[in-house]
């Protein structure tokens, strides 16, 4: 039985404390086993962590350059005091707006060799990344003010036709107080008639409580899982620290990848993009990928 993660907010459920895999790597059927299983991997320090410190490093220059945090630390998000009304980071604006996403990390880090190195012995194969990351600097005093599930959902409606999954990852430590992520244990097989998945979200209530996992986050843990697992970020109790985190998207490259690029021209009977190695390339049809 899993230890019992307890929680000094009144409306945290306790949760059970998210299995770990580390033990698994290296054996294929053993992973595949413990996915079927709970639809979920959990690696405690597995990615390097001077690559995660370079990408953290990222982060807090944008907020630095926003006047939000302490510009003395680089190993956390600290905040300062400064107004956060217009704060620019949240996860629906565009390069426009949006000064993190504007920077784009991810393509760096995933390059980096140790992390392509360990992400090609999970998937088993190099790794095709879609382009819809989810940059969060999540504020602190931030989310629901009547429940610590931000937003329950599944990020299969919004994917659909594409065998994605999702990778999430802690850039700096993730305490009780800045809550991280829960995921809901063994239900990313949808059942008949068990509960709708739209794309809106879950509703509250509808997940069983005995469901839900989740950890105290270190940078260099990852948590992948299944486009079909419910989960939630937690809302941020803090009243100091930013919750810093990023989660992308991957299949194995060999796979039925989509095609990235512009839309060049169209007809009825084919699409041809414009990709960034400037070909283009006809599909029959439009594959959407939007973020979760």
């Amino acid at each position: 039985m899993a230890d019992m993660i307890t929680s000094t907010s009144p409306d945290t459920p306790p949760m059970r404390e998210l299995r770990t895999a580390n033990h698994l790597l290296g054996d294929r059927a053993a992973l595949d086993a413990a996915w079927d299983r709970d639809g979920y991997w959990f690696f405690r320090d597995v990615l390097d962590r001077d690559a995660v410190g370079r990408l953290r490093a990222v982060y807090l220059d944008v907020l630095r350059d926003l006047g939000v945090v302490d510009p003395a630390r680089d190993d956390a998000a600290v905040y300062n005091g400064a107004p956060l009304d217009d704060f620019p980071i949240r996860n629906d604006g565009t390069p426009a707006t949006d000064p993190l996403l504007a920077r784009y990390p991810r393509d760096q880090f995933v390059a980096e060799p140790a992390i392509r190195a360990f992400f090609e012995e999970l998937f088993g194969e190099e790794v095709f990344w879609v382009p819809n990351t989810e940059y969060h600097a999540l504020p602190p005093g931030t989310g629901r003010p009547d429940s610590r599930f931000n937003f329950v959902h599944c990020d299969g409606p919004n994917n659909k036709g594409l065998p994605l999954k999702i990778c999430w990852m802690p850039l700096a430590p993730i305490d009780e107080e800045t809550g991280g992520l829960a995921v809901a244990e063994g239900l990313h097989r949808p059942r008949m008639n068990d509960f709708p998945r739209p794309p809106q979200g879950i509703g509250d209530n509808v997940i069983p409580a005995d469901a839900w996992c989740r950890a105290l986050y270190q940078p260099g843990d990852l948590l992948v899982f299944s486009l079909e697992t419910p989960h939630s970020g937690l809302a941020n109790r803090s009243d100091r620290h930013f919750r810093l985190s990023m989660d992308i998207r991957g299949m194995p490259k060999s796979g039925n990848i989509p095609t990235v690029g512009t839309v060049a021209a169209l007809d009825a009977c084919a699409i041809a993009v414009e990709t960034k190695e400037g070909n283009s390339a006809p599909s029959a049809s439009m594959r959407t990928v939007s973020a979760g």
